[in-house]
């Protein structure tokens, strides 16, 4: 593995990098409801666990000098994890309700791409060469993760379209986001970040149909059920990529970049 792979250490943006975010996305929804619900810990005090967690996680990722897909996974899970119950905190112990919730959350995203831009001069998504650009990209996916679980709780909740139709809606979105991609020249910094937090509330409100009683519009499954579920179906994506990206590193050994895998 050469210098420069050794410097990037994020994963490439592949159809399983996004196969394996909503994955995250969703357990992350369902394992935030399992420590402040169904473990009754509460908001507040999941919130500090979970943030502790990702703080943890994301030392060892900073101190790591080549990517490393499952330390790199694992962040974004915790990103997502913790970001289920400091939306919910925001929501509802905090009383701002989704709709202000969302939009506080949204301007706080803005204004970290809007320093990350200013300082370092692009948004580079494929490209985290220095430990400041890696701690600007880890702190925009926390809070676009956060915002992506309260968009998600307002359109289940609030606007009248239930677990299915907010999934239905945001699915929709993200299908109109990759059509843009492949048919346009749009910019594709610019068209990451949609469909970064996009995935979240998708995320959010498939977790929500899978978690909630059938009384209301769920599935049923419980936090602790689909929490396995999903952490299987996540570990099995990564198993997949891990093998596809070394199999494409054995036939193009001149560009390692393409083994770093989705």
């Amino acid at each position: 593995m050469n210098a420069a792979l050794q410097a990037n250490k994020v994963a490439a943006i592949t159809l399983s990098f996004w196969v394996i975010k909503i994955c995250a996305t969703t357990l992350g929804e369902t394992a935030g409801d399992l420590f402040s619900m169904t473990l009754n810990m509460g908001y507040a005090l999941s919130s500090i666990i979970l943030l502790s967690m990702f703080a943890g996680l994301l030392g060892a990722q900073l101190a790591r000098r080549s990517f490393n897909a499952p330390l790199y996974w694992a962040v974004i899970l915790a990103t997502s994890t913790a970001g289920t119950t400091m939306s919910d905190f925001l929501d509802r112990t905090a009383g701002l309700g989704y709709a202000t919730g969302s939009g506080l959350i949204a301007i706080t995203l803005a204004l970290v791409l809007l320093v990350w831009r200013l300082v370092e001069g692009n948004l580079s998504v494929s490209r985290i060469e220095t430990r400041r650009t890696e701690v600007f990209y880890w702190t925009a996916i926390l809070v676009s993760n956060t915002l992506g679980t309260a968009l998600g709780d307002y359109l289940a909740d609030d606007s009248g379209l239930g677990f299915i139709g907010g999934a239905a809606l945001i699915g929709g979105l993200i299908a109109l986001t990759a059509l843009i991609w492949r048919s346009t020249k749009a910019s594709r910094v610019a068209l990451f970040w949609i469909a970064f937090v996009l995935t979240r509330p998708f995320g959010a409100t498939f977790g929500d149909l899978l978690t909630k009683p059938l009384e209301k519009g769920g599935l049923g499954f419980g936090t602790v059920g689909s929490s396995l579920v999903l952490a299987a179906l996540m570990i099995a994506c990564l198993v997949y990529s891990e093998r596809r990206a070394r199999a494409i590193l054995a036939t193009h050994p001149r560009n390692p970049e393409r083994w770093q895998s989705g």
